[in-house]
């Protein structure tokens, strides 16, 4: 059994010309402990730095495992637990992703996802394992979990109106149950 959420590094294949990286192969990620099918893609473009996406999940039965990677610029992308019963609910792990480093997270069922922008102009892609569901669409105020964003002092990020809406964590009634998997820090 491995850790739920998982920060991946696809290795880089170079030469004079540039790299190659492989992204997703099912039999790898399987090998891995990460055994979903992924039906959607998405990807986002947020202008300023500092804009603030998230904290989003699906709940049951459209709920998503999902794949995030930063096409351009930076983000610092995170994962709060969100399942009842779990010894490490409420709590985040984050890791920095971005167009240099190539570094990918997962994101299963039962936690909240959402990122900052680190840099202007950024790019971000996920891929998702059930279909954009608006009636099982939830999420969580960005600022109830304890998440040490990286913002410059005095930074209020950009958000948009449904983000800035969100009920707090200490609000939510999780439909989303422990299985077991602990919540580890990410290396």
């Amino acid at each position: 059994m491995t850790d739920p959420v998982q920060l991946i590094r696809p290795r880089r294949h170079g030469d004079a010309r540039g790299w190659f990286m492989e992204v997703y192969n099912e039999r790898t990620f399987a090998e891995a402990g990460i055994a979903c099918r992924f039906v959607q893609d998405n990807h986002s473009l947020s202008v300023p730095a500092f804009t603030l996406r998230g904290l989003h999940f699906q709940t049951p039965p459209h709920a998503q495992d999902k794949l995030v990677r930063c096409l351009r610029g930076r983000i610092f992308d995170v994962a709060v637990d969100l399942r009842a019963g779990s010894p490490t609910y409420g709590r985040w792990v984050g890791a920095e992703l971005s167009a240099e480093n190539g570094h990918q997270l997962f994101v299963p069922v039962g936690f909240a996802h959402g990122f900052v922008t680190l840099e202007p102009d950024t790019e971000v892609a996920y891929k998702c394992s059930d279909l954009y569901a608006p009636e099982c669409d939830g999420g969580i105020a960005w600022d109830s979990c304890g998440i040490d964003w990286p913002l410059p002092a005095g930074t209020t990020p950009e958000l948009s109106a449904k983000d800035a809406a969100q009920p707090a964590l200490a609000a939510f009634d999780s439909p989303f149950f422990y299985d077991g998997r602990p919540l580890a820090p990410l290396s």
